[in-house]
């Protein structure tokens, strides 16, 4: 199995938390257990293996393209106020950065289900449609041969 180097990086999450100043928590699990996923390293995942097809799909338009995952906007990078929306990734040409928003995207999207493949494709779909906006391109037209069936 070749090992990919990661490509997605998580911007200013803490792992485990810190209370009293008690120190860092242990697993739930035990070493007896695998560890648990939870939904933040499984976006990450997601994120990771939908920004490596695409990689490979468009080698050099995506050259050096940094793709990160914060939890939310921040209040610099905000829109105007008078705009109701929440964005769900941004877009930066200099230096080329993807940055995809974890809780809008989990939460703001409403859908009939939630199980683990209707989350799985909405997340492929808001990476699909970042990449899209960076290369000024229909999310469609990044992978014509995966929707096409015989």
């Amino acid at each position: 199995m070749v090992r990919r180097r990661p490509l997605v990086t998580p911007v200013d999450r803490a792992r485990g938390r810190s209370r009293h100043g008690r120190g860092g928590r242990s697993s739930v699990t035990g070493p007896d257990l695998a560890p648990v996923v939870t939904r933040a390293e499984a976006f990450d995942r997601i994120v990771g293996d939908t920004a490596h097809y695409l990689v490979e799909l468009w080698p050099d338009e995506l050259h050096g393209v940094v793709f990160q995952v914060a939890d939310m906007p921040s209040t610099a990078t905000a829109p105007d106020p008078a705009d109701r929306t929440v964005p769900r990734w941004r877009i930066d040409r200099r230096p080329d950065r993807v940055t995809i928003y974890r809780i809008p995207v989990e939460r703001l999207t409403h859908l009939p289900e939630k199980d683990d493949v209707d989350r799985r494709i909405v997340v492929e779909t808001a990476v699909f449609r970042a990449v899209a906006e960076l290369l000024d391109k229909d999310p469609w037209d990044l992978a014509p041969d995966r929707y096409r069936h015989l």
